[in-house]
């Protein structure tokens, strides 16, 4: 039996793709515990247990998750990539047309109207609340991953023009994108074309504030920014200092702070991106599927910290290794199990910048000496018996 910790309410759908004779669930915390699901519950000051073997996250930013902590302990953590992809996506086209007719500026002003010629009016108030079409209107994507993939496909079907950028684009991506979509050759190019600019890259130390004061002054007078990623990769007083000078004219951000929220050109959404049930339900379903099929199998998909590595079973033992990408570690492996007499099946190695996985397949069932013998060898991070 494998015990499953939830940190969050995690959707019963997703909790019943747990085998019941499997896998106890529970939020109990003080207990020791094989998984752990959540959503949005912080865990950098939680204290991981030495049962711990896998983190799913239900959504796709792992920023609440200490992933450096896990990775050293070989703590194999998951994320949900496209599960909530459909649902940021509608947000974004939303905030498309918030951006370009002042809705949000409109209703408020309707909101105040009192007597008994409000129609009247708004007829003689309406004027104050004009916009723009995005119609043959220039959209550019940053970052064309599940989510900027959709949002650039979707504003084609509006008749915007699309130029879309990702120096890491997936061949996956790739097909799903349109052939209508331009593909720029670096980020300057979708600042200085686009009318429109909606940004979808995961928040490192790389791409922090990506939205800052050379790069908008690169930008078109009077663009308008969506920012439906992470508030993070937008410098918010270069923002406000172009709102001011007319630079930009409208800010469109998922992730309220203080330094946003009643502040002019700026409209603060309260982070309604995966707010959706379908896609509260079909990240837990995913999230749970990940991590039952690590923890049965010793399969790896959707990992953020180690690499994606399946191998179909066979055999009579199967043992995986998590450890550092250092020169030699398959060779050692594979001589400790010819000094067992071990036959090896099948054998995949994969690594990820500093990490490593490898699943060995062998035609012996593993024992407790091999596994401390792979366990003693320098870079090993875990080790686990599947059969």
């Amino acid at each position: 039996m494998f015990d499953i910790l939830t940190l969050n309410k995690i959707a019963a759908c997703g909790l019943e793709q747990l085998d019941e004779t499997k896998y106890t669930v529970t939020d109990d915390a003080s207990k020791d515990a094989d998984g752990i699901i959540l959503r949005s519950f912080a865990m950098h000051d939680m204290e991981l247990p030495k049962s711990l073997k896998a983190v799913a996250r239900a959504g796709a930013g792992t920023n609440n998750i200490p992933i450096d902590k896990c990775s050293e302990k070989g703590i194999v953590v998951f994320n949900t990539p496209g599960a909530n992809a459909n649902a940021v996506k509608e947000l974004v086209l939303a905030g498309l047309f918030l951006a370009s007719r002042d809705i949000v500026g409109g209703i408020n002003w309707a909101g105040t109207l009192t007597g008994d010629d409000v129609a009247k009016q708004v007829e003689k108030g309406k004027s104050n609340f004009a916009g723009n079409e995005v119609q043959g209107k220039t959209l550019g994507v940053i970052g064309l991953g599940a989510i900027g993939v959709l949002v650039a496909n979707a504003a084609r079907h509006f008749g915007m023009q699309v130029i879309g950028y990702d120096p890491y684009l997936s061949v996956d991506a790739a097909w799903r994108l349109s052939s209508h979509i331009k593909r720029a050759k670096s980020a300057d190019e979708v600042y200085q074309n686009a009318d429109f600019i909606s940004i979808h890259v995961p928040l490192t130390d790389e791409t922090k504030r990506t939205i800052n004061r050379d790069t908008i002054a690169k930008m078109k007078d009077g663009v308008k920014i969506l920012n439906f990623a992470r508030g993070e990769l937008v410098d918010n007083d270069a923002m406000k200092a172009a709102i001011a000078s007319g630079k930009v004219s409208k800010y469109v951000v998922d992730f309220p702070n203080s330094e946003v929220i009643n502040e002019p050109g700026i409209i603060a959404i309260p982070h309604l991106g995966a707010s959706t049930s379908e896609s509260e339900d079909n990240c837990a379903m995913m999230a749970a599927q990940e991590l039952a099929n690590y923890l049965e199998t010793g399969d790896i998909v959707n990992s953020v910290n180690f690499p994606n590595c399946t191998l179909p079973l066979s055999g009579k033992g199967r043992v995986c290794i998590l450890h550092k990408n250092i020169p030699t570690m398959l060779t050692q492996f594979t001589n400790l199990f010819a000094e067992e007499k071990h036959n090896i099946a099948d054998l995949i190695n994969k690594s990820k910048k500093d990490l490593a996985y490898t699943i060995i397949n062998t035609d012996e069932i593993i024992t407790d000496e091999i596994v401390d013998k792979i366990k003693a060898v320098d870079g090993v991070l875990r080790v686990r018996v599947i059969k």
